[in-house]
């Protein structure tokens, strides 16, 4: 994280759009009432994508040995059973 700024909570309301970017950009901004810091201004994670069911449909195959039971020594290493 970037720099630190700490504001009041009068400041953060006169300048809530400049304290946003500045958040954007990686300062850590923290709204104090009086000498107490109570919050803390930061980004939000953009949202990851939803997945799309068939979106690799005719890109990939999967051929039918994919159903094939596993070896026994593959089958206990998924499990956790293996040395």
């Amino acid at each position: 994280m970037g720099a630190r700024k700490t504001v009041t909570v009068h400041d953060a309301k006169t300048n809530l759009s400049r304290y946003i970017k500045e958040a954007c950009a990686g300062t850590e901004i923290v709204i104090a009432r009086g000498k107490t810091p109570v919050v803390r201004l930061a980004p939000v994670e953009a949202p990851k994508p939803k997945r799309k069911f068939g979106a690799l449909k005719g890109i990939i195959k999967v051929d039918d040995s994919f159903f094939d039971p596993l070896p026994p020594e593959e089958l206990d290493a998924w499990e956790g059973k293996a040395d």
